[in-house]
């Protein structure tokens, strides 16, 4: 059996998520124009001490605008592992995403 993602559970991994705004927009070309993938966004969280969780939202959920430090929740979070190899040595990124972000 492959693991392909883990379903964390958000409150204790997390603790209260804040919005923090729109880190990146991921686009592909077809047919001449551009085409929106993914957008990912910055969270504060109230546990993790890092400056910024960032989470992938397909584009299919359009574009979120929420006024900064608004409490959020993710809808079916999910997190999968991404592994790459510098030289000798391998590393592993752990990767956040989410179908949407809604107000918590």
């Amino acid at each position: 059996m492959d693991l392909k993602q883990i379903i964390p559970n958000m409150e204790k991994t997390f603790g209260t998520l804040e919005f923090a705004g729109e880190a990146s927009v991921l686009t592909r070309r077809e047919d001449g124009r551009e085409k929106v993938i993914s957008r990912t966004y910055n969270l504060y969280s109230s546990i993790q001490k890092a400056d910024s969780i960032q989470v992938i939202i397909p584009a299919i959920a359009g574009a979120i605008d929420l006024p900064y430090e608004t409490k959020v929740k993710l809808i079916e979070p999910r997190i999968t592992a991404e592994g790459y190899r510098i030289g000798d040595s391998g590393f592993t990124n752990y990767v956040l995403s989410a179908d949407t972000i809604v107000k918590a």
